[in-house]
């Protein structure tokens, strides 16, 4: 530690000594679901915190507020650029000070364990040494200019089935090499000011426990032997004890201002239970929080001992980037960034005919096909939503981007999801004024109707308008219904809750879960349960009634949710289909959208299997029979089954790809953009090769019986062919690699070849080789190569991964150019964790360094030996 941190320490620890035991405590939950606590004693002011990782929500205090929506993770980790990561970084510190947030939820650092986790899109890639580069990117991004991150999840929370409840259960070495890996770097890299433990337990043979009460990962790894020095936040309503998460190393409830510290940790520290030194230690870990990015200065009054002027490191201390004027509106940089993200970490995974990109001046239709063509997927369920400030559909991209003379046709080809939409405020009518709209009722615990609200809407998500002692909202409408034929509606609530039609009763529930409902995303996306009604020749009106007891979700507050959904008679997707495949064979070019939405990739629940949701398949076949001329777009942010990929001439995948989703998409299409995206994960080619296909826990454990093997290394291991490989991208133009040489990576350019083993027992971002690979680009176009090393270990030592991604770098070189690449291969990548010795340890013998340009498309090869005379790198 420095001096200045040394003496800063000493003046916070100074006001903790004035603070009573009741006062401490109550700095340790929030103030809100957001916010925490003030103490003007300490100088401290209130702390804002708001989830990320796609954007920076805010805090729902305005509900009309809208942010930046950035690609998801999975989409930014598709660049494999460091330093693209950490400008988006800067942009979240950017936005988060215009919003008022100190400090965000964000990166994750867990691992794509299973490409079925429903938060797969939220976490960067399925390997340890890619999702620790770019996360700590990140953290530098939003750190560097005063804002505060969060790295999360803390730790081996990799699915979402009953994540509150279930325990990962794996061997130390695992835990070590793999699912801390990310987060040790992360630690030793960037110095994040907080982590937030999971809700999900470990138990790893030697403790298990909840996280937000693992003394030996909280207290014994992350805080002494990493040595991080901020506070431990817990996830949102996770702590369920007082004692144990008190003396395991949490150090912040959230949210607040109730939860199980408060009184009950007051009384544990006067019974002795608790000592009142680990309390100080709590505050003194906030205030460090709270002094990084701004929130603390002088005192209002005197508090403890005089001090000897040591106040002045604090009021005096410059938070990087807060003298920067922050524009209160998205400047147009920050759209460009955005849109250079999602382009470039687009990943063209076949372009078999050199279909791309297309020339637009030798094009004179296109037709635009897909369910995602026309409701684009562009960011996953769940915390990570952020309300945008504007968005541009892969349409309006195109019809922006190409020549006025260019037909550009759009066409469903069907409906992929099993949301029907919402239904028709037109079709509404208040039963008390006969006006349109559908009303709520407010009914207190006598029956009393004390408030109502009209809204023409069918979707009451999340309802909280309603009068104080309201105890029920019961939502009345009449629905009038015209076309001839089958009508579908569908009814989503959550709680207690009754609906009839017509006064028949129809459908009812009774979850009692409170919190739970938010926990799992219930009050986003409720159960549904559908009923048909029939239409004939005479129009035909239906009373609806809706029955909601309110649900008390403590912090979160109290609210109901209903949704109304419709759908008329309409064609069928066969019908849709046929349609489409007509307008792709009457056009030069067909681009079909294909992907999942929000039903499928979300926080709170993991997905049932890979496939693609609805009749895409179907479709996509249809249209290339149509015409060949056919480019696939893939919007989804986790691996899905494609079984034509080895049939349509050109195939990207363009993730989660945020606002600018549309402009992203006609960058590449013509030409401005390169898709120089790598896959960060393998693309399965069958359900069956899927390493890990299941995410849910089994009598509330969720075992990781793959060990060190986890995506790509799993599929080397077992000699599988997946559709795409991990690193996998062609982009524009083609490389030749001609050359690999290794030495140790000193920082000073020697080139000396051999090195004292000694020197590969450094932290996870130590020191290590150095590589340099020569390279050319031999095509006709400028282009970015991601050029990526694999370490294949000794095959006479410990049980290793076949190859495991060791370093990685991404140069730009024009078209015919040389380049020199610059690789770092940290010592972390040769080591092993001793369980018995409890330490890190390099395995004598030879080692390859494999170089290339994915996990299966190896160029180059340098080897490496560790013996008892020390570490030797040939030249």
């Amino acid at each position: 530690m420095t001096s200045a941190f040394l003496l800063a320490d000493a003046e916070l620890r100074r006001r903790i000594r004035g603070l009573d035991l009741e006062s401490k405590v109550r700095l340790l939950t929030g103030d809100s679901v957001w916010t925490l606590p003030a103490e003007p004693r300490l100088g401290l002011r209130a702390l804002t915190m708001s989830d990320g990782p796609q954007g920076v929500r805010g805090t729902g205090a305005d509900p009309a507020e809208t942010g930046l929506l950035a690609p998801a993770p999975s989409a930014l980790a598709g660049t494999w650029d460091a330093e693209l990561a950490e400008q988006l970084g800067a942009l979240f510190a950017t936005e988060a000070r215009r919003k008022g947030v100190d400090v965000v939820l964000a990166p994750l650092a867990n691992l794509q364990r299973t490409p079925v986790a429903g938060r797969h899109f939220e976490y960067f890639s399925e390997d340890p040494r890619l999702t620790g580069t770019l996360a700590a990117a990140v953290v530098r991004g939003l750190q560097d200019r005063g804002v505060g991150a969060c790295l999360k999840h803390f730790v081996a929370n990799d699915s979402e089935t009953d994540r509150t409840r279930y325990r990962s259960r794996l061997d130390e070495r695992t835990l070590r090499e793999v699912y801390l890996a990310p987060f040790e770097q992360v630690i030793a890299e960037a110095r994040p000011w907080s982590v937030m433990a999971a809700y999900s337990g470990v138990d790893d043979g030697v403790e298990s426990a909840p996280m937000t009460e693992h003394a030996r990962l909280l207290r014994d790894v992350l805080k002494g032997e990493w040595g991080f020095s901020g506070p431990v936040v817990s996830d949102w309503a996770a702590t369920g004890s007082t004692v144990e998460s008190a003396v395991g190393g949490l150090d912040l409830v959230m949210p607040g201002p109730d939860g199980p510290w408060g009184e009950a940790l007051v009384a544990a520290v006067r019974a002795g239970e608790v000592d009142e030194g680990i309390i100080d230690d709590k505050v003194l870990r906030l205030l460090r929080l709270a002094r990084a990015t701004g929130r603390i200065g002088e005192p209002t009054g005197p508090i403890g001992e005089p001090g000897q002027n040591t106040a002045q490191v604090l009021a005096d201390r410059p938070v990087p980037g807060h003298d920067r004027p922050i524009p209160v509106t998205p400047a147009p940089e920050e759209f460009a960034l955005l849109r250079e993200i999602a382009a470039r970490g687009t990943v063209l995974l076949r372009d078999a005919a050199g279909l791309l990109p297309l020339a637009s001046d030798g094009i004179g239709s296109i037709a635009l096909i897909g369910p995602n063509a026309v409701a684009p997927y562009l960011q996953g369920g769940g915390s990570a939503f952020v309300p945008a400030v504007h968005t541009v559909s892969f349409e309006d991209g195109l019809r922006a981007a190409l020549p006025e003379n260019v037909r550009l046709s759009v066409h469903r080809g069907g409906d992929s999801r099993r949301r029907l939409p919402f239904v028709s405020g037109a079709l509404l009518t208040d039963p008390d004024t006969g006006t349109a709209g559908m009303r709520a009722d407010h009914v207190d615990a006598d029956g009393n109707r004390i408030g109502t609200e009209v809204r023409t809407s069918g979707d009451w998500k999340t309802y909280d308008g309603f009068c104080a002692g309201t105890s029920r909202v019961v939502l009345r409408t009449v629905l009038s219904l015209t076309e001839p034929g089958t009508h579908r509606l569908q009814f989503g609530c959550t709680g207690r809750f009754r609906v009839s039609v017509d006064g028949e009763h129809v459908l009812s529930g009774d979850d009692d879960r409170g919190v739970g409902l938010i926990l799992d995303s219930s009050h986003h996306h409720p159960p549904l349960q559908e009923i048909d009604l029939g239409v004939g020749a005479e129009a035909r009106t239906v009373a609806i009634a809706i029955d909601l007891t309110v649900v008390d979700a403590g912090s979160y507050g109290r609210f109901v949710t209903a949704q109304l959904r419709h759908a008329p008679p309409g064609p069928t997707p066969y019908e849709e289909i046929a349609e489409a495949a007509a307008a792709a064979q009457a056009a030069d070019v067909a681009v079909v959208v294909v992907g999942t939405n929000e039903e499928v990739e979300s926080e709170g629940w993991d997905r049932t299997g890979l496939e693609l949701p609805g009749h895409q398949n179907e479709l996509v076949r249809k249209v290339l029979a149509a015409n060949p001329r056919t480019v696939v777009v893939v919007n989804a942010g986790a691996p899905a089954l494609l079984p034509w990929a080895d049939e349509v001439p050109a195939l990207l995948w363009a993730w989660l790809p945020g606002q600018e989703a549309g402009h992203a998409l006609a960058d590449v299409l013509l030409g401005r953009t390169e898709p120089s995206g790598r896959l960060p994960w393998t693309l399965p080619a069958r359900a069956e090769d899927v390493p890990v296909p299941d995410a849910r826990p089994h009598d509330g454990i969720v075992t990781y019986t793959e060990g060190l093997h986890v995506g790509h290394r799993a599929w080397d291991r077992d000699g599988l062919v997946p559709a795409f490989p991990f690193g996998h991208g062609l982009g524009w133009t083609q490389w030749a690699y001609a050359s690999v040489t290794a030495c140790p990576h000193s920082g000073t350019g020697t080139s000396d070849t051999s090195v004292s083993a000694a020197s590969l027992t450094s932290p996870a971002g130590g020191d290590g080789l150095q590589l340099t690979v020569e390279l050319t680009n031999t095509g006709p176009r400028a282009g970015h190569e991601v050029v990526q090393v694999y370490l294949e270990p000794p095959h006479d030592g410990p049980d290793r991964p076949a190859r495991l991604l060791a370093g990685f770098t991404t140069v730009q070189v024009a078209a015919g150019a040389r380049a020199t690449a610059e690789i770092h291969v940290p010592a972390r990548a040769f080591q092993v964790w001793d369980s018995e010795a409890r330490t890190w340890r390099t395995p004598p013998g030879s080692y390859r360094l494999h170089v290339g340009r994915s996990s299966r498309d190896l160029r180059l090869t340098a080897e490496v030996t560790v013996d008892d005379g020390g570490f030797h790198a040939a030249g």
